[in-house]
């Protein structure tokens, strides 16, 4: 699993004028099942992402075309961690530690 933290490197105008775009990509990665929550940190500096599923390159290239990223608006923090507890709602995201 991965925790994306992002944050705004622009002034909010221009997060702003991008977030349209952003969500559509946000919506498409909720649609290819990579992306499990997400939402602004507050105060409004940028954001978090949880995703699971994929690899640190796959993630890495669905990072590399968020708009956000594109027009050079964020800057992404990606920590790759093994979720082995959570919640029962979200067990299918759960892992083993690497022996």
């Amino acid at each position: 699993m991965f925790v994306l933290e992002l944050s705004y490197t622009a002034p909010l105008d221009r997060v702003d004028a991008l977030l349209p775009a952003h969500v559509a990509w946000l919506d498409a990665q909720y649609a290819a099942g990579v992306f499990v929550a997400s939402g602004r940190k507050e105060p409004r500096e940028g954001g978090v992402i949880l995703a699971a599923g994929v690899g640190r390159a796959e993630i890495e290239q669905i990072v590399a075309t968020d708009p956000f990223s594109v027009a050079g608006v964020c800057a992404y923090r990606v920590v790759e961690f093994h979720a082995t507890k959570t919640v029962d709602e979200l067990s299918a995201f759960r892992d083993q530690l690497p022996t």
